[in-house]
């Protein structure tokens, strides 16, 4: 029997997806989280060996529940759920800990499948991502500029890239506004940009507004 939970804010979501796996006799819900905290609570609850986990939770980001998970349940097993597109979101989940990222609009099947896989240790993502990974591994493509950022640094990235405040952006990632201010700057560097207008430009073009 495989042991899941469900972290997501929106209620309709975590409806859906409890309706999805209860058609499935090989799998059972333990546990449902709203928030980061609430997520912590259900872990340390009861035993889980999958986490369906949004990428966007209203109290951590999810470089942080990846680092907690990793550190206090290895043993669970995340698959990431998104809105996002996969070719921006899904090789920084990975590298931060996730067996697994799957876009919404997929079907009922394909979660449950991905579920399965990373249930039994393997990594999922989608066959064109996949295809896609390897081939600019084996062409020795460069990256994309946001793709050498670090994992706080493109959560900030993300942030101020959707046009709000370094206040604002210090409140959500939960960070001062003089470190805000700092990674801002680091950024800026890196990617050789001039203004927070080029961040706001730079972000919706690449589709890395949350």
């Amino acid at each position: 029997m495989i042991r899941i939970a469900i972290a997501d804010d929106h209620p309709i979501v975590r409806e859906g997806l409890r309706r999805i796996v209860a058609d499935d006799s090989g799998i059972v819900v333990v546990g449902e989280a709203r928030t980061g905290e609430e997520l912590k609570a259900v872990l340390s609850q009861a035993p889980v060996d999958v986490i369906l986990l949004d990428i966007s939770m209203p109290d951590s980001s999810l470089v942080e529940m990846l680092q907690f998970i990793r550190e206090h349940h290895h043993t669970s097993r995340v698959l990431v759920l998104s809105v996002h597109p996969e070719d921006q979101w899904a090789v920084r989940a990975l590298r931060s800990g996730a067996s697994g990222y799957l876009t919404k609009d997929h079907s009922p099947d394909r979660l449950l499948a991905a579920i399965r896989r990373v249930y039994r240790g393997g990594k999922y993502v989608s066959d064109s991502l996949a295809e896609r990974l390897a081939t600019e591994a084996g062409l020795g493509l460069t990256q994309a500029p946001h793709e050498r950022l670090s994992d706080r640094e493109f959560e900030v990235l993300c942030a101020l890239g959707s046009g709000i405040t370094v206040k604002d952006a210090a409140t959500q990632l939960g960070l001062s506004p003089k470190t805000v201010s700092t990674y801002r700057a680091r950024i800026l560097e890196k990617m050789n940009f001039s203004t927070g207008a080029d961040l706001v430009r730079y972000a919706a073009q690449h589709g890395l507004i949350q």
